[in-house]
Parts: structure tokens; sequence; C-alpha cells
């Protein structure tokens, strides 16, 4: 009789005790943006959507040369070419669909395109660190906007830091500065004429620029209550290989290197044993 007595009781004590360590969320103050979230049109829309990028002289000839380079049918300055994440704020060109989770205290964009990445949005009141490792997504902080003092909340404010290079834009290849001290500030919220519609309203600061530049990503809901997710793993099919600062081609039919570019030279073949004439 004592074993079961005290049994009932740690049942109970166990019974009591898990609303303190339960955490109700309520979900209905948020806005409702967790889902499945596409692009329409092609993503590479920098220039569409917030015209021609200020960019300083310095950068402006980087620019140029990325296009010249593009024409002889090269990379250029898209190091998304070699695999590399497209970092950010590349990442939210939306290539392939994404997902939006929110918890209290964070807030997880989860796209798939070259490879598998993920963005971390911190909204637990957080100062910015010290000196965090540098990303090429960064560190991002928000703060959710109650506008009307409804009691819900209607905007995601986000600014990311201590990003790594080396990143661009979108494939044409918009370089930013090399100092890695670019700034993005976000302002997440639904169309007020339509709740299907996602506004992701980017702002960029960056030494590349003579002026903050930015663009207002339109992001459409994707409805289909089983979702289809891409993965993609880069590496498996990449045909871009990069020596020293010449990039070469692979050829898929053989596997052997082929110059990208009429008159390319071969690369540096010093740590090789070389053949006797």
């Amino acid at each position: 009789m004592c074993d079961r007595a005290l049994m009932y009781a740690v049942a109970a004590a166990a019974l009591l005790a898990t609303p303190a360590f339960a955490q109700v969320v309520d979900y209905s103050k948020y806005p409702a943006i967790m889902g499945q979230w596409d692009r329409q049109g092609p993503p590479n829309n920098w220039r569409q959507l917030g015209g021609p990028p200020p960019l300083t002289p310095e950068y402006q000839k980087v620019f140029a040369e990325s296009q010249a380079e593009q024409k002889e049918g090269r990379p250029g300055n898209w190091p998304s070419a070699f695999c590399l994440p497209e970092g950010m704020p590349a990442m939210m060109n939306v290539y392939n669909p994404f997902e939006i989770i929110i918890k209290p205290d964070i807030t997880y964009i989860l796209t798939s395109h070259n490879n598998d990445v993920y963005r971390r949005i911190y909204t637990d009141g957080r100062d910015w660190p010290a000196d965090p490792e540098r990303t090429l997504t960064g560190y991002s902080i928000g703060h959710w906007v109650d506008e009307d003092g409804s009691g819900k909340y209607s905007v995601l404010d986000v600014e990311t830091r201590f990003l790594k290079g080396p990143r661009a834009y979108e494939v044409t290849g918009i370089p930013f500065d090399t100092d890695n001290q670019t700034i993005i500030r976000e302002r997440w919220h639904l169309d007020k004429a339509d709740p299907n519609v996602l506004l992701d309203e980017i702002t960029v600061i960056d030494h590349a620029l003579t002026r903050p530049w930015g663009k207002a990503q339109k992001l459409f809901r994707k409805t289909d209550p089983r979702p289809v997710w891409l993965s993609e793993t880069c590496p498996e099919d990449n045909v871009w290989v990069k020596i020293g600062d010449e990039t070469y081609y692979r050829n898929v039919a053989d596997g052997k290197l082929m110059p990208a570019y009429k008159g390319q030279p071969a690369p540096d073949l010093s740590y090789f044993k070389q053949p006797k004439k």
C-alpha cells in the first residue's frame, strides 16, 4: 500500500509540474507567414526592382569586368558557381521555394539552392555579440512590431551583420566591398491587399555603394497541403573549377580540364612531375 501511495504521489506531482515547464505559444498574435513561399518571375532582379546599382567607380569596374567575363562564357563575379551558398541577400532572391518557421525566440528560413541552407533570425531581445563568427548568411536580429496597437504583430524588422565574402547580389555579379562590413535591413510583412503575398523590403548598406540600395522582393504563398521540397547538392554536377585566379571547365564526357575561354593559359603544374623532353 505504501508503495502504491508513493507511486500515485509521484505521478500527481509530475502532472502538476508539467504546466510550469510547458511553453504555450499564442501563434494568433503573429502574422500568418509560416509555410512555403515562392517567387514569380526571374530571381536575378535587383536592377529591375531597385534600379541601377549605385556603385563606387572602383566597384563599377569590378561589375563591368564580371559582365565581360560572362559574355565569354565564364561565371564572372558569382561565387556560387563554385558551389558556395549564395549568402545574404542573394538567398532571399528565392531561387527555390523556402519555408518560414516561427518560434517566440527565433524565426527560421529554410531553403535549398546549390546546397541546403538556412537563416536564424533571433527575436529574443538579445544585443549584438561582440565578435561572432562571420558567415555567408550573417548574424540576424529581428523585432516583431505591432503597428496598430491591436496586440498582434504585423511586421518583422530584421538587421543582419557579421557577413563574410565572397558574395554577390545575383548571378550578374553585382559586387560587395571586400571589407565585409555589409549591413542588411529587412522589413517583412504581408500585403494588405492580398494575404497570400509576402513582401521582403531589403536595404543594403555597403562601402561598395555610394548610398543605401534596395528592392522589395515579392513572395507568393504555396498552398499545397503537402508541399514538395527541393534538396540540391551542387558538387554532384558542378563543372566549374577555380585554380588560382583562373576559372576552368570540367568536361562532363571525359572528366578532363578544359579552358573556359579562348587563349586561356593552362594552370601552373609546378607541383607535378613534368615529362622529359
